[in-house]
């Protein structure tokens, strides 16, 4: 395709795209192979209509054509109206006919018709669940209670980034890059089985581990392999939503199971499995009292059915001492523990981990090769070196301040400026509140957002979300804590405008 001039070539000209086959031995004529190809590339999008397409001295150069044949080819397309002549600039692709049927030089007609993916694609289960929606672009308000995030400037990323170069090394440069199978970063699961569980009170041997890429996978794979259609399966009530519809979408029948200030309520009935949050119960925050767990731990021995218990947050307490894991307890070999990497350092980290039996523990590890195969080298051997230097303790000790601080904030302008008193759980991220029936807080998230505040409506965490619109929460490990106070001033100014317009 000729270019502005024969001695200059145009930066805005685009490249070749893609390799084009041209045929000596072939009886069709090289310029109109040459034409078909070309064609195909810009109707398969190759080519921005904005760029000039590469030019016939480029094109003879590259497919050892003669400049002839190239311009014969491009005439034709210029024939056509696909492509047309710029003064002094090159082709360009005519865009006003891309969307347009066109002839080909037989005669044929040709659309460029889209594909129908809703026949394609195979239906998922309808489950009738409710779904949490994020506010989109929260980091630019000025007061994001959102839950689920962390402020990024709270993230160790000098610790984190000498952690990835030392993985790098030829010390781990075998365990960064390998291709694992089914395996996961021995180191790692040594340094998680000495110095991460044991503070749960967990005492296991690495044949008890496997490293997820986040707890959102570990529950996946758990539902894959424990549940099925008509297999019970207790939730919390309110809890966590994401849990419900990993086990709702393998056809689980899913129970709710009461939550009050002690907690969950053990189930009165026989269930096949149970998932429960106990040190930080999501999403209120309670935590489940000694009584209960002895009895949950009871119930599910003597019923041979299983516990999934997702200890998402647990380092997070503020007051008193923490409690011990359910996998820590006496006869808890029916409890399935899941940790997370992520909700500390940084949601974005994917990297998660599953203690049980060893039996399970090798099914799951052949049912992730098959998906992901293993969670990559790279990030679980930085991992375990951040934990191997004492980094991964001093964060934890560090962001554990930080976000005491901020709780404190939150909480006493909690008390100050809200027209209800609010109990307070001992720890977690983020602060649970049940407002007066009276208010919904679907109007007022829509208030609170036109003040620059975000906070998230509690109803969908319910299974009958339409009988609870007056719960909301607010999470405080995003939020600048010079925010917290004025923010909070808002919510209440919002909460007033609401319940005067109810």
């Amino acid at each position: 395709m000729t270019p502005p001039s024969d001695n200059a070539r145009s930066h805005d000209q685009a490249p070749l795209r893609a390799p084009i086959e041209i045929s000596h031995r072939s009886k069709e004529p090289l310029y109109r192979q040459l034409r078909r190809a070309l064609e195909h590339q810009i109707l398969s999008g190759a080519y921005s209509p904005d760029v000039a397409l590469p030019s016939s001295r480029d094109l003879a150069h590259e497919l050892g054509l003669s400049r002839n044949t190239v311009n014969a080819a491009v005439q034709e397309l210029v024939a056509t109206g696909l492509i047309e002549a710029r003064p002094r600039s090159g082709h360009f692709i005519n865009s006003k006919l891309l969307d347009d049927a066109i002839t080909d030089g037989d005669g044929i007609r040709r659309t460029n018709a889209p594909i129908d993916w809703e026949k394609k694609i195979r239906p998922v289960r309808d489950i009738h669940l409710p779904e949490i929606t994020k506010t989109k672009n929260w980091q630019t308000c000025p007061y994001p209670f959102v839950a689920g995030q962390v402020d990024a400037e709270e993230f160790p990323r000098l610790a984190w980034a000498r952690a990835l170069r030392t993985a790098m090394e030829p010390e781990h440069l075998q365990f960064s890059v390998r291709d694992a199978i089914d395996e996961d970063d021995p180191l790692l699961v040594r340094l998680l089985c000495q110095r991460v569980l044991p503070s749960r009170g967990i005492h296991v041997d690495p044949d008890n581990v496997l490293i997820t890429a986040g707890s959102q996978q570990g529950l996946d794979l758990l539902a894959q392999l424990l549940v099925g259609p008509n297999t019970t399966v207790g939730v919390e009530d309110p809890g966590y939503v994401d849990a419900k519809h990993a086990f709702a979408r393998v056809g689980g029948q899913l129970f709710p199971l009461q939550v009050d200030d002690r907690g969950m309520i053990p189930p009165p009935n026989r269930l096949d499995l149970v998932y429960v949050t106990p040190s930080h119960h999501s999403p209120t925050n309670v935590t489940l009292d000694s009584s209960r767990r002895t009895q949950l731990l009871t119930t599910m021995r003597e019923t041979d059915s299983l516990i999934i218990e997702d200890d998402y947050d647990s380092e997070f307490r503020y007051r008193g001492k923490p409690t011990p894991a359910l996998r820590a307890l006496p006869n808890s070999e029916h409890v399935i523990y899941l940790g997370s990497f992520s909700k500390f350092l940084a949601p974005g980290l994917r990297l998660g981990y599953i203690v049980a039996e060893p039996e399970l523990i090798d099914r799951m590890r052949t049912h992730r090769r098959y998906s992901i195969r293993h969670v990559p080298g790279h990030t679980q051997r930085a991992m375990a070196l951040l934990i191997d230097s004492g980094q991964y303790h001093r964060t934890i000790s560090r962001r554990r301040t930080q976000l005491r601080t901020k709780w404190e904030t939150l909480t006493s302008a909690l008390d100050e400026h809200l027209p209800w008193k609010v109990p307070f759980p001992a720890g977690g991220v983020s602060v649970w509140i049940q407002a007066p029936d009276r208010l919904d807080a679907k109007i007022l998230a829509d208030e609170c957002l036109r003040r620059g505040v975000v906070i998230e409506r509690g109803d969908p965490f319910f299974l009958s979300p339409e009988c609870h619109r007056n719960n909301f929460r607010l999470g405080f490990a995003a939020i600048d804590l010079r925010s917290i106070e004025p923010g909070v001033r808002l919510l209440a100014e919002a909460i007033d405008a609401t319940l005067t317009d109810y």
